[in-house]
């Protein structure tokens, strides 16, 4: 490990454009200090680069790194040299969101790579010990970068009650539907999922998970409808198939604002159900046990160097998971 303050190289946002630089190794030794392995590109990285959240720093959420020596009175022994993937959420602890449970929410809180946090487009971070969780031997890096978006994923089955009878639909079947559609099979319910692009679907079919056309998706029909495109299509055709009493997961974004009838969400009586970060330990449970393989989403690998090309390439329509290697 170099010397604290050592130069290191990093992917740099600021004013909606990107450069490499060196800066200054993370140096909070009240926090682990881990040496980034591999690093995801997401979407909510491309959506920052056009202007989604003002944030100037080093962005990056998605990843899976080893924990290096920093100051053994605040790190514990066990922890250094161990694979950890980490939460992206920093919380106070001991504000009101906090106290009740919900550090996901909470008022003080900063967020890797996107909120006063920077991030794992870098060559080391740094993260609170209890944001971290250990990899098991079995699971690759290849797949353990995966654990965010596919907790994020798992957060539906703790929000949403979902039995096997239930008829599920899924709207949209990018990089974060394609972990969607893998747990929401678990369930056994009726899924059915509307794909765009030939690679979205063809993986699904080879995972035996079934499609439907926009034009079979009856309205009015469906128990859950979860959206995933973060685009106001999407959307219109979730609320048209959504049946009354039933649950609309909003598994996006949206950039802007949208247009909505609410009185037909009063009158339909329908349950809106926004969902966002998600649970880590049975995420890494679920790759352990070889239940989910989120590896197929794998397009291309880069190294640290190459970060503003992986970028372009993440950005291209229908491209799926792109890797930076620092």
């Amino acid at each position: 490990m170099p010397p604290k303050g050592y130069p290191m190289k990093a992917v740099w946002l600021e004013n909606n454009a990107l450069n490499l630089r060196d800066v200054p190794q993370p140096q909070n030794c009240h926090e682990a200090l881990v040496k980034v392995r591999l690093a995801g590109v997401c979407g909510t990285d491309l959506e920052m680069v056009r202007g989604y959240y003002p944030f100037t720093g080093i962005p990056g959420h998605e990843f899976v790194g080893e924990v290096v020596p920093q100051s053994l009175e605040t790190l514990p022994s066990d922890w250094i040299g161990k694979r950890v993937v980490g939460e992206i959420n920093a919380a106070c602890g001991s504000c009101e969101q906090c106290r009740g449970g919900r550090p996901t929410h909470c008022e003080n809180r900063s967020v890797l790579g996107i909120k006063n946090r920077d991030g794992v487009f870098a060559e080391y971070v740094n993260l609170p010990l209890e944001n971290l969780h250990r990899v098991p031997d079995s699971v690759s890096d290849e797949m353990a970068v995966f654990t965010e978006p596919l907790a994020a994923a798992l957060e539906i089955h703790q929000q949403v009650q979902i039995q096997p009878t239930d008829r599920i639909l899924l709207i949209g079947a990018g990089r974060l539907g394609q972990l969607i559609a893998q747990t929401l099979a678990l369930t056994g319910a009726g899924l059915r999922v509307l794909a765009r692009h030939p690679l979205q679907k063809k993986l699904l079919v080879d995972r035996g998970i079934k499609l439907i056309d926009e034009a079979e998706i009856q309205p009015w029909r469906w128990d859950v409808v979860v959206e995933a495109t973060g685009s106001t299509g999407g959307f219109e055709i979730a609320r048209q198939a959504i049946r009354p009493c039933g649950t609309l997961v909003l598994k996006s974004t949206y950039k802007g604002e949208m247009t909505l009838n609410l009185s037909s969400i009063v009158v339909d009586e329908i349950n809106i159900v926004g969902s966002r970060c998600g649970p880590f330990a049975p995420a890494l449970r679920l790759m352990e046990q070889k239940m989910v393989d989120p590896t197929v989403l794998i397009a291309a690998e880069f190294g640290l160097s190459e970060a503003l090309t992986a970028f372009e390439k993440a950005a291209k329509t229908g491209m799926l998971k792109v890797l930076v290697r620092p």
